[in-house]
């Protein structure tokens, strides 16, 4: 099996407008460098864009061995940050989805990873979450009231 990891980080947005992106980009790299301390030789940490990341785990032989990378991954991230005399602190969500049981290819592993992500989110964030076919009915369920209520308004 592999494993993809889609990370959020949880109210980055606020640190940026607040602080400015020079040290919002500054923290980024701090993320990125604990990342990969907590990670396995072999495994791949990528920034998508913004506060996303995504992690590759390869050659997985349990969800649990994923599960104790996870909650590594929120450990030490829990560590506050210094950066220019203020004191950082991030939380995370992440989202796990496995190939081949989670997907078949990359667009969909990374979309049923994010989804996942966004469950952590609504979680409470600063937690992970396993992808299930169920979260992808409730995300399409989601889409088509969110439809339908955009067409109710127009329509009065």
């Amino acid at each position: 099996m592999l494993a993809l990891i889609f990370l959020d980080l949880d109210r980055f947005k606020t640190i940026n407008d607040t602080l400015g992106h020079t040290l919002g980009d500054r923290l980024l790299r701090e993320v990125s460098d604990r990342l990969t301390n907590c990670l396995r030789k072999g495994d791949t940490i990528s920034r998508l864009g913004g506060d996303e990341f995504t992690i590759l785990l390869p050659k997985v032989n349990h969800v649990k061995d994923i599960a104790k990378i996870a909650q590594r991954i929120l450990d030490t991230l829990k560590s506050p940050f210094y950066l220019d005399g203020h004191e950082l602190h991030v939380t995370t969500s992440l989202g796990i989805a496995f190939y081949p049981t989670d997907g078949q290819d990359t667009q969909t592993l990374l979309k049923n990873a994010d989804i996942a992500m966004y469950r952590a989110k609504e979680q409470g964030g600063n937690n992970y979450q396993f992808y299930t076919p169920a979260m992808n009915t409730a995300a399409l369920e989601r889409l088509v009231l969110e439809t339908k209520l955009r067409r109710a308004v127009e329509q009065e």
